[in-house]
């Protein structure tokens, strides 16, 4: 990597980490103070939907926009409709009826989304221009940038329920709105305005048809991000506050997960056999962990159905389990997107992988509240079982070679 790719590296990822700090702690703000609401898990949920589907257009669009126009200006975009969106937000009053205030919240969610997704396009297809060809390397740094924003979003809940406690539901929101705004005109004064600009596609047809690698790779990654949100969205911190857990120990739990999630995520290339040619043994690692995730959610799914005792204590252990699992997943996944990603148009084949995210976070959300409304934590982790066993079945079908 030349000093410049590094030193454009260092810049994007710092710029992504305060906005995945504000990211976490906006999810954190709207869940607490919802839910101290009397909101139910359902409505809870509804609340991010707009947030998660907006996010499937943004990348698709993000990504496609990035190519044409650059990622610098890209991510400027979404740092800007993030600061947006927190405003609309602080906007909101008691007075208001519940259906405005829920109306108003999906729509300001809703910004939020598009925020989220145009960055983190943006953030990860600058990696593949920065990080060079070597696969080696660009594991690494695909690695690290994503274990380190999630470590980040876990410190984002924690900041969320401090802020919420300290200064309120509109002082918080105000806060990372300047937050913000001081890393958006780092970005202006700091990166190339021009970096990444290549040929964008001509047509909605070019846009969509990428090679059988990314359209499988996207398919499993619909499915394995569903899986985990359909019971962490909802699921399991209402299940902990019903256990008599307190929202400082709820929202410290999530961010101590979420935290060493994004370390396992970090590390996960030493985890990993590594070959030549940077897919012969990756492809069958992903695999490996699809199968060996699968297995945490049927093994609570019993526990919760035999009630076995200690229940809550089983469940928090498993979540760790789980996340360990799901990190290692989830690194080697962002990893093959960009093997398989053509260097003309990573942004685009970024975006079109990470609208597939958004559809995973987006399905899981709504069925994370229906779920656990209908059949509680036990109805959730079937769902999630079932979900992580079709990853798995996909992920047999990955090619070991590039097209």
């Amino acid at each position: 990597m030349s000093s410049a790719g590094a030193r454009n590296y260092g810049i994007v990822t710092a710029a992504y980490w305060g906005f995945t700090l504000t990211d976490g702690a906006l999810r954190m703000l709207v869940l607490l103070h919802f839910y101290r609401l009397g909101y139910s898990p359902f409505t809870l949920a509804f609340l991010f939907l707009l947030y998660e589907a907006a996010g499937v257009l943004a990348n698709l669009i993000g990504g496609w926009l990035a190519a044409r126009f650059g990622i610098t200006r890209m991510l400027s975009v979404g740092l800007s409709t993030q600061i947006i969106g927190f405003l609309l937000l602080s906007i909101l009053s008691p007075d208001w009826a519940a259906g405005l205030s829920v109306a108003w919240v999906v729509l300001a969610q809703g910004v939020c989304g598009v925020a989220k997704d145009l960055t983190k396009t943006a953030s990860k297809s600058a990696i593949k221009i920065t990080a060079g060809e070597a696969s080696g390397q660009l594991f690494k740094w695909v690695a690290w940038f994503t274990g380190s924003k999630n470590a980040m979003k876990g410190v984002g809940f924690f900041l969320g329920g401090l802020l919420l406690d300290l200064l309120g539901f509109r002082g918080a929101l105000w806060a990372m709105a300047a937050m913000l705004a001081i890393v958006l005109v780092a970005v202006l004064l700091s990166l190339p305005p021009m970096m990444g600009k290549s040929r964008a596609s001509k047509s909605a047809r070019e846009l969509f048809a990428k090679n059988r690698a990314i359209n499988l790779l996207a398919a499993a990654r619909v499915v394995l991000f569903g899986a985990r949100d359909v019971w962490f969205v909802v699921g399991v911190p209402v299940f902990l506050y019903a256990s008599g857990w307190t929202f400082t120990m709820v929202g410290g739990f999530l961010a101590l997960w979420t935290i060493g999630y994004g370390l396992v995520q970090a590390i996960a290339p030493s985890l990993v056999k590594r070959s030549a040619d940077g897919l012969t043994a990756e492809v069958p690692a992903a695999r490996l962990w699809s199968g060996l995730l699968a297995v945490v959610p049927i093994a609570l799914a019993l526990a919760v159905a035999f009630a076995v005792p200690h229940l809550t204590w089983v469940v928090v252990v498993g979540l760790g389990i789980f996340g360990f699992a799901f990190a290692v997943n989830s690194s080697v996944h962002s990893y093959l997107i960009l093997a398989y990603a053509g260097s003309e148009k990573a942004a685009e084949d970024v975006g079109f992988y990470y609208a597939a995210n958004a559809a995973g976070r987006l399905i899981g959300t709504l069925l994370s509240g229906l779920l656990y409304q209908w059949g509680g934590l036990l109805a959730a982790l079937v769902g999630s079982a079932v979900m992580l066993v079709l990853c798995w079945l996909i992920t047999l079908f990955l090619p070991t070679t590039r097209a």
